[in-house]
């Protein structure tokens, strides 16, 4: 049976690409800037791809060494690394370990981020996050999520237990010190969006990393461009507030990365 969380998901992705924009152009113009002299790249959320993670940053790496004239390259990751995909684990080694030399790197919380570190304290959420890819994750890291049948209770505290302990010291380090945003010129970076009308100084941290609808369907002025994650798109979508670029790749195989320098834009994808 499809699980409501299923359906809600479903029905959120249809909406998505229902109100999306054409694809848009492989580079464009703005009004809105990053600072002179910086590259900005921003990938979309990675749930577990390594494969399409490593690809992208190889493309990252042509791409800047085509564009040696930046003083500064600055790399961030909008969330959503862990669950659905099949190397969660592989994903948050990598990213804990400086992959990319010579870029600033910034590393946003996602939801699935904080449900994961929610379980390791809060077995109430469990079911919850397995129900949107946590098994996934705790497969990647080596915990059976179908031990032999125990009383649910103890089956929940048997799988906290395990993550437990199956969890590296540096990996639990890396997720305790994500950042909710950053802000690169008029364009600020966060995982799901912001609470439309709240100054970007008082947003709460839930909104951050998972609002939707009251976030995706105002047109203000957010005073910055808001790029964010969270919903999938099949391209893209760029608006006059925002920039969405998770086009889904734990399922659509196409991890999207933004390329910001000075007013111009531009995509990298697998």
């Amino acid at each position: 049976m499809t699980s409501p969380k299923t359906n809600l998901f479903a029905r959120i992705r249809r909406s998505a690409l229902r109100n999306r924009e054409s694809a848009p152009p492989d580079e464009d113009e703005s009004a809105h800037r990053v600072p002179d002299g910086r590259r900005v790249y921003a990938i979309g959320d990675i749930h577990g791809r390594l494969d399409l993670l490593e690809t992208l940053h190889q493309k990252i790496l042509d791409d800047a060494a085509s564009n040696a004239q930046a003083r500064r390259r600055v790399l961030i990751y909008l969330g959503d690394y862990v669950d659905r995909g099949p190397d969660s684990r592989a994903v948050v080694e990598l990213l804990a370990n400086n992959p990319l030399p010579g870029f600033d790197l910034i590393h946003l919380l996602g939801n699935h981020e904080w449900a994961m570190l929610e379980f390791l304290e809060n077995r109430e959420i469990a079911e919850a996050w397995f129900a949107y890819g946590g098994y996934a994750t705790l497969v990647s890291y080596g915990v059976n999520p179908l031990p032999r049948p125990v009383p649910p209770e103890g089956r929940i505290a048997g799988l906290q237990n395990a993550l437990r302990a199956a969890l590296p010291a540096d990996h639990f380090a890396f997720l305790m010190n994500l950042k909710l945003s950053h802000v690169e010129g008029d364009y600020l970076f966060v995982h799901a969006g912001i609470r439309p009308g709240i100054p970007l100084e008082r947003q709460e941290p839930d909104d951050l990393t998972q609002i939707r609808y009251e976030f995706l369907e105002s047109n203000v002025d957010h005073g910055k461009v808001v790029v964010h994650g969270h919903t999938i798109t099949e391209e893209p979508e760029i608006r006059p507030n925002r920039i969405g670029i998770d086009t889904g790749a734990f399922a659509s195989n196409r991890l999207t990365c933004l390329v910001l320098d000075g007013n111009r834009r531009s995509f990298l994808s697998t």
